[in-house]
């Protein structure tokens, strides 16, 4: 059952990407953001009051971090759903654990000091690997992107995958000190709303475009859906191996994405794109299962 609650969850986000970029005809990304946080607010604060979740807490710095790093991830999703094809903008935010596999390989690196009494890291071969065909994935991704003067994009979508690493690996921190889901996510919804306001000042906002404003409410109602279904599929996985079959069975929000970019915006991805989308999800896979290895028994990545 607990995988059927995660392919639910993939299909909510990538629906959620939809209406982003339809709604992104009319509101730039600092708006959807803002908009998507008080919807996320008002649903999670209800969620909350529910299951008698407190909203108090005594990590707010923790918190206030975590809300940083996921906002600007969020931000930058959303600009490249805007300009960049549906399924590679859905791939590039998904290069996260990619990024966190690259974070650790860097990370033994830095922290080894030459020395007698220390001897060098071993060399984590599957891991380098993973990380460089993760990347090899993204140059033939994006090759058709630059082709079509949509590097600035791809850069974006690629730093939100970047900063989506930094969040999750927030969530990891907080969810080991206890912290509720719901209380996590809350915040980072109040974060949202808090910081596309702000942002807001340097874009200016747009005209209110009537009846396609409704386009904002599915937004909010899709990402708090998505990530609902995702806590419950992790819930629900009682084994590793079980915890396992759910984080990978994330990257079904990319094929989704893939049938909406072309059923529903014809978006022509030529082969070499779609190898790369392939080489991405691949070394995804892998860079979970090792990282599962080393520390199982993490929590869910956020959207």
């Amino acid at each position: 059952m607990q995988a059927l609650w995660m392919v639910l969850a993939a299909f909510l986000f990538a629906s959620m990407g939809v209406c982003v970029k339809i709604a992104s005809d009319h509101f730039n990304a600092a708006e959807l953001v803002c908009y998507r946080g008080l919807i996320g607010i008002v649903i999670l604060w209800m969620l909350a009051r529910s299951q008698r979740v407190t909203l108090a807490t005594r990590y707010p710095g923790m918190h206030a971090w975590r809300s940083l790093v996921g906002v600007a991830s969020l931000g930058a999703w959303f600009y490249a759903i805007a300009h960049l094809p549906l399924a590679t903008a859905m791939t590039l935010n998904y290069m996260s654990s990619v990024w966190i596999a690259a974070f650790l390989v860097g990370g033994t690196l830095l922290a080894w000091r030459p020395s007698a009494a220390s001897p060098r890291p071993a060399f984590q071969g599957p891991l380098v690997l993973t990380v460089l065909t993760g990347f090899v994935g993204v140059v033939m991704m994006l090759r058709p992107s630059l082709d079509q003067n949509q590097a600035f994009a791809g850069l974006i979508g690629l730093m939100s995958g970047m900063t989506a690493a930094f969040a999750y690996m927030q969530v990891v921190a907080l969810s080991r000190l206890g912290e509720p889901e719901s209380r996590t996510v809350f915040y980072f919804a109040v974060g949202s709303a808090v910081a596309g306001g702000l942002a807001l000042l340097l874009t200016g906002t747009s005209a209110w475009p009537g009846w396609p404003a409704l386009w904002l409410l599915p937004i909010g109602v899709l990402a708090a859906g998505g990530q609902l279904c995702m806590t419950r599929a992790y819930a629900s996985a009682k084994t590793q191996r079980g915890t396992l079959v759910v984080a990978n069975l994330q990257y079904s929000g990319i094929v989704f994405a893939a049938i909406y970019s072309v059923a529903l915006f014809g978006d022509q991805i030529p082969p070499m794109g779609w190898v790369g989308m392939a080489l991405i999800v691949g070394s995804g896979i892998v860079a979970t299962v090792l990282r599962a290895r080393a520390a199982p028994g993490t929590p869910a990545e956020e959207h």
